[in-house]
């Protein structure tokens, strides 16, 4: 048999999830490159997102400073960064800065920076006992891990027209094709290969603190999983020596040792260090280094992933929200890359750190963890453990702690509790109607939500603010993410007529403004995921700008630059069949967090937002707008 068939010889196909006949990294190579835009576009762009924003005198004085820059400063900023993105043809011009505006951020990385993403439950309901389903999704977990590492995941390929592109003679075809080639034949038949340079990140990694950086630290020989229960922290090796997985019926075992071990939870939980403020945290860990227990840290930061298991039920989505976001802080690694969490009841989800990757890695290995956890389970509820000695196998980590170190836990837990406490979560389900008929009236689903939003606050807080919604750029090379700016003089204009004057027009005047809404934030979404946003540009242009130590130009000291990137509204949305729900905090004191998913026939949306903003009164009037805007494209006649 051909040396690649091994993994599937006598433990059968166990160890991988699939083997693709494409390599992964075969597209890697031959992506195209993140363009840099045109300054004037960029300008252009950025204008247009001021202006439902400002009166007319700030615009004006807004307008001038842009064109200043544009003229001047700008323009030498941005031929520098061009001329540098010349020179690193390997990578984009936004991965440095990026990587740098995450890493260099000294907020705690929890509700900060950490997005969560929670599992459907399984098909299946007697699978989702809690030791069931976390040795399946474990063992699933670990398949993926080694299937990627073989190369033998599917390349992650956004197919505009899958009846030619997915199929298995056009992997045939384009297997034979050489790797600098491969991304111009899959564009030939309209497939979008995606950047997978983040991929490697999820496994045997952590942010580890440091004074002003943090560092991404990654360990790919390390073979244990990190279990965390009731604050316990305990580890076993889910690979042996010769690279292979443990069986399901020992990791099995070993998860049901640690979920019988009665071990008292620690008086000085170390969970809560990964929830402190990075600079407070660099220091404290640094004690710990030096106070014997660099083993033991090597050991969770080196670790294929954490486990998280939780001793209660989930009661409902909002205590599911809180659980997946924050969790008691105890039982959590914020740091590592991701927390696979699951609960008493079975519930399952991802806490994932922000600054290694983006939504679309994670995502990618939810849907591949789903799948195979429910399609394929490596063990049933009528399965036995294997019996072998687990406390042997599993090793509980001690640290030791000082004086300093039990006051710096104590410290970081009342900061914890009170940031948690400050949090409300709130979240709807509009069953009126969703994608199908959105579709059938041919406006984009995306654009309506958003403009739901815009209606919401203006019904709210009578006033147009700074919205953000996040758009992945992975179809280049090293592409991170690009803004969105959903609030725009259409959707103003649009939301003005619903919420002031809704008698004064007529349904057809009303349809023509949300068609209109729609073009516009269909166009403002295709240019972004073609890296022709303005956000990620100007970004660059500053980071530059502070890197040469020149003075920062009085573009970016404008009152309304720092407004535009206050972003009290920040949204994020997500579609799969393995995810119920996702959500993240609110990115300023003063906003909202929103995650919503409009599905075929209804829309989800939840909301996260601390005392200064109802959060639970922008749903209520999140919802008002979608049935109106539903009303009138169904054509229903409406009096305010």
């Amino acid at each position: 048999a051909p040396r690649w068939w091994r993994g599937y010889s006598s433990a059968g196909a166990a160890e991988y999830l699939h083997r693709s006949i494409v390599p992964t990294m075969h597209y890697q190579k031959s992506l195209p490159r993140l363009p840099v835009p045109k300054l004037e576009d960029t300008i252009r762009r950025y204008l247009n997102a001021q202006k439902p924003l400002l009166n007319d005198d700030q615009f004006r004085k807004t307008e001038e400073l842009a064109h200043h820059f544009q003229k001047g400063i700008g323009r030498e900023l941005h031929e520098q960064l061009v001329a540098q993105d010349n020179q690193n043809k390997h990578t984009s011009y936004i991965t440095g800065p990026w990587f740098d505006m995450y890493l260099k951020a000294r907020e705690p990385v929890v509700l900060n920076f950490n997005a969560f993403m929670s599992f459907n439950p399984d098909p299946k309901s007697e699978y989702n006992d809690q030791l069931i389903r976390a040795t399946n999704m474990t063992v699933s977990a670990v398949r993926f891990m080694k299937t990627f590492r073989a190369g033998y995941l599917e390349p992650e390929v956004f197919h505009l027209n899958p009846e030619k592109s997915d199929t298995q003679i056009f992997k045939k075809i384009i297997r034979f094709v050489p790797s600098s080639l491969s991304w111009f034949g899959a564009y030939m038949v309209n497939a979008y290969p995606l950047d997978m340079s983040q991929y490697f990140r999820l496994f045997n990694s952590t942010r580890l603190p440091k004074l002003n950086r943090d560092e991404l630290y990654t360990d790919e020989k390390a073979k244990h999983l990190l279990v965390l229960r009731n604050g316990n922290f305990y580890v076993f090796d889910v690979i042996d020596r010769d690279g292979n997985m443990l069986k399901p019926s020992e990791i099995q075992a070993h998860l049901k040792y640690i979920l019988s071990d009665n071990s008292p939870a620690p008086a000085f939980p170390l969970g809560y260090l990964s929830s402190e403020n990075r600079d407070t945290w660099a220091l404290l860990r640094k004690n710990l280094l030096d106070n014997g227990n660099e083993e033991a840290l090597q050991k969770v930061d080196s670790a294929v992933f954490c486990l998280s298991l939780d001793d209660f039920p989930v009661k409902d989505f909002v205590h599911l929200s809180h659980a997946m976001l924050h969790g008691d802080g105890a039982n959590r690694w914020y740091d590592k890359s991701f927390n696979l969490i699951i609960t008493k009841d079975g519930t399952a989800g991802i806490n994932f750190e922000h600054s290694w990757g983006d939504g679309v890695a994670v995502l990618r290995f939810q849907n591949e963890v789903f799948k195979d956890s429910t399609k394929a389970p490596a063990v049933s509820p009528q399965s036995q453990p294997a019996s072998v000695d687990s406390s042997r196998a599993v090793q509980k980590l001690d640290f030791k702690l000082n004086d300093a170190l039990k006051a710096g836990i104590t410290k970081a837990k009342q900061k914890f509790d009170a940031s948690v406490e400050a949090l409300s979560v709130n979240m709807i389900q509009f069953h009126e109607g969703g994608k199908d008929l959105l579709k059938q009236k041919k406006v984009s689903p995306d654009a309506v939500a958003q403009l739901a939003f815009q209606m919401a606050f203006l019904r709210q807080y009578n006033q147009t603010v700074a919205t953000y919604e996040s758009c992945s750029t992975a179809a280049f090379k090293h592409g991170r993410t690009e803004t969105i700016r959903p609030a725009s003089m259409h959707t103003k204009k649009c939301s003005e007529a619903f919420v002031r004057e809704l008698s004064k027009h007529s349904t057809e005047e009303l349809q023509t403004l949300i068609v209109e809404c729609s073009k516009y934030h269909g166009r403002l979404t295709k240019e972004a995921a073609m890296g022709q946003g303005f956000d990620r540009h100007l970004f660059g242009l500053r980071y530059l700008a502070l890197s040469k130590d020149i003075a920062l130009p009085d573009f970016y000291q404008d009152q309304a630059y720092a407004r535009l990137n206050h972003n009290i509204i920040s949204t994020s949305t997500l579609l799969s069949p393995a995810v119920q729900l996702g959500g993240f905090g609110p990115v300023v004191s003063d906003g909202f967090g929103v995650g919503y998913q409009v599905h075929n026939d209804w829309i989800g949306c939840n909301v996260s937002s601390y005392p200064t903003r109802n959060g639970k009164e922008f749903l209520q009037c999140i919802y008002k707008s979608l049935e109106d805007i539903f009303n009138v494209l169904k054509g229903k006649k409406m009096s305010s």
